[in-house]
């Protein structure tokens, strides 16, 4: 028998996804502006360039800013694109199937493996600090966990009714599983990077 379905019009969420997405799509406008500018101007810095530490340039230039062929923002311009939609259609009245629910997740777990593995590479082979891609990673890690909460809050996913209540519980501590989160990046880019000191 299928799992009942209930948080079927998750207004917080729904803000959420709105604001992330528009956050997220604007620092990839930033980075595809910079990229551009990089490609125009061989040699020139990007405006991100703060330090040898914390800049855009060394990362939009190497070979894990463009993993798919083509610069990494144009993947943050089309994906964020997805939850401002879906929050804005559940703010209007929508209401999900599963499957649906099930691609948005794919979606964002995507980008939660595809940023964690952009971090390593920022801290351990670019040894850098992009800002414009710590706003992308700000925003992606909440989102991930949120949505996945509420997958498993909702019953799209089949599980206990006492599993049910802990996503339920635990989707009102995500701002702070996202703070602990951040300060795990800090604290291991700390060790690797020593960025205190240069502050």
């Amino acid at each position: 028998m299928p799992t009942r379905l209930t948080h079927t019009r998750p207004k917080g969420l729904a803000i959420w996804l709105i604001l992330a997405g528009v956050i997220g799509w604007f620092a990839a406008f930033q980075l595809t502006v910079e990229k551009f500018h990089l490609l125009a101007n061989p040699g020139a810095s990007a405006s991100c360039d703060i330090s040898f530490l914390v800049q855009c340039g060394k990362n939009l230039n190497s070979w894990q800013g463009e993993v798919f062929g083509f610069p990494n923002p144009i993947v943050g311009l089309a994906g964020w694109v997805a939850p401002i939609v879906v929050g804005v259609a559940i703010l209007a009245g929508a209401r999900f199937a599963r499957w649906f629910w099930w691609l948005l997740w794919a979606g964002m777990a995507f980008a939660f493996c595809f940023v964690l593995w952009l971090i390593s590479q920022s801290i351990f082979e670019l040894f850098t600090l992009c800002p414009w891609c710590m706003v992308t990673w700000v925003v992606t890690i909440p989102s991930f966990y949120a949505v996945t909460l509420h997958l498993l809050r909702s019953g799209v996913v089949p599980a206990p009714d006492a599993v049910r209540k802990v996503a339920d519980t635990l989707m009102g501590w995500v701002p702070l599983l996202a703070i602990v989160s951040y300060a795990i990046i800090a604290l291991i880019a700390q060790l690797r990077l020593d960025w205190i000191s240069t502050l």
